[in-house]
């Protein structure tokens, strides 16, 4: 790979890693940096689930009609993948560990391109899901292993940075997704949908077997089996400030999992505005969230503690999901759209200050498990957002305030995890037990 200059040493802000010399990353060295086209590579694998899923939403009308299905039926082919990318990861992350990145991003790579051709050619609904399944679980290759390879390479810091331009990269795929799905289906059918992510899998697959080179050499791979494997996981969430920060990024995830749930609905039937109003304001709120992480990435890493960004983020996050519930509730009378698109706006926008920062500061404390501490990170904000996104229409069609419930109740969450467990105003060494918890684990 080029190279870039020294490596940057873990700032003195993020929480020490656990003092095991078998959980001790080795010092970095200009070698393991990413040239542009790595770069490049790396985002796309992480736009890879967003476009797997949101290109998708367009055709569903189309599905139903087609496969002769109820809405309800149709809908667990979203499901589907959704789940087989939330448990892929906790499958593919510890096999990353052990047998190094290329080779099970690859396999799942390849899965997932055979997964999504023969999705093109379902005669059947249920065979429509099954396949969907199995492409979700091929699919989480791409964000588990994508954000282990950014942990091999980066430490402190400079690993936040580079999480904050994989969000300028990634985070167009939302924006994008829905735009080339409903302009694929002014020429094709729903198959064409899938044959359009078929075709961005292959690319995307020829790249990386071009162009990624293995980042986690032999002498730093885990040993054992499954057993092992589940030992590696349960030692992370022994940590305290790993899970802290894990549960913190994944209720904040969670928030937006409401806002993308709910916010066609509110949008749309409560407050009358027209779909094309709908994708603009998602559009903005997409750039918002852009805009943020990359402040984030370029300006305040590495002169404000990330501890310090983090807080801001969740504690605006909280401020705008209790506005929006106030102004749901009818607390300030009769709203308009904009009060509430503004209250969104700002929610969404700060979480480009938590994500960056919650994955590069647990992943700081696993540089030996990064493949498992990826799986835990993905996993949980995939399965906490699957819990909240049905939660935003428990109380029907006439209001908005279940929505922003969920996201205040959600934003405290994340608040108490990252107040009670990563305790940021403590620096001092982990203690003896988590030591040895740490070192039982890799061992």
């Amino acid at each position: 790979m080029p190279e870039r200059g020294h490596a940057t040493a873990p700032s003195k802000d993020s929480s020490p890693a656990i003092p095991s010399p078998l959980t001790t990353a080795p010092p970095l060295t200009a070698a393991r940096r990413t040239g542009l086209l790595v770069t490049f590579v790396l985002g796309g694998l992480t736009a890879l689930p967003p476009l797997s899923m949101d290109m998708y939403l367009p055709a569903l009308p189309t599905v139903t009609t087609a496969l002769n299905s109820p809405a309800a039926t149709v809908q667990l082919t979203l499901t589907a993948c959704l789940a087989g990318m939330a448990l892929g990861q906790l499958v593919i992350g510890p096999m990353s560990d052990k047998w190094g990145r290329r080779r099970p991003l690859l396999i799942g790579m390849v899965v997932y391109v055979l997964a999504t051709a023969i999705c093109a050619f379902a005669p059947t609904v249920e065979l429509l899901i099954a396949f969907r399944l199995l492409q979700g679980l091929a699919g989480a290759a791409a964000i588990v292993i994508a954000r282990a390879v950014v942990r091999d390479l980066y430490d402190g810091v400079e690993m936040a940075r580079f999480f904050s331009t994989l969000m300028l990269i990634s985070g167009v795929a939302p924006i994008i997704a829905p735009l080339i799905g409903g302009q694929v289906l002014r020429f094709a059918d729903w198959r064409g949908v899938f044959v359009v992510l078929t075709v961005v899998g292959a690319l995307l697959t020829l790249l990386v077997w071009r162009k990624l080179d293995e980042t986690l050499p032999p002498e730093r791979r885990q040993t054992g089996g499954v057993g092992a494997a589940l030992r590696t996981m349960r030692g992370l969430f022994a940590d305290r400030v790993f899970a802290g920060y894990t549960l913190a990024g994944g209720f904040a995830f969670a928030s937006l999992f409401a806002y993308i749930s709910a916010s066609p609905f509110v949008v749309q039937e409560i407050y009358g505005a027209s779909a094309q109003t709908f994708s603009l304001l998602f559009g903005v709120n997409s750039l918002g969230l852009i805009a943020v992480g990359q402040i984030n990435g370029k300006l305040l890493v590495g002169r404000v503690s990330m501890d310090k960004v983090l807080g801001c983020g969740l504690a605006v996050i909280t401020a705008a999901s209790v506005a929006l519930l106030l102004m749901t509730a009818g607390v300030f009378g009769e709203v308009g759209l904009f009060a509430i698109c503004a209250g969104l706006f700002v929610l969404m926008s700060a979480i480009g200050l938590v994500l960056p920062n919650t994955n590069a500061q647990a992943l700081m404390r696993a540089p030996h498990a990064a493949g498992s501490a990826s799986a835990l990170l993905g996993t949980s904000s995939f399965l906490v957002g699957a819990v909240a996104s049905p939660l935003v229409g428990i109380a029907g069609e006439d209001t908005a305030v279940p929505m922003a419930l969920v996201q205040a109740t959600c934003s405290f969450l994340a608040v108490l995890c990252f107040v009670a467990l990563c305790r940021p105003w403590r620096t001092s060494p982990p203690t003896a037990k988590a030591t040895t918890t740490a070192s039982s684990t890799a061992s």
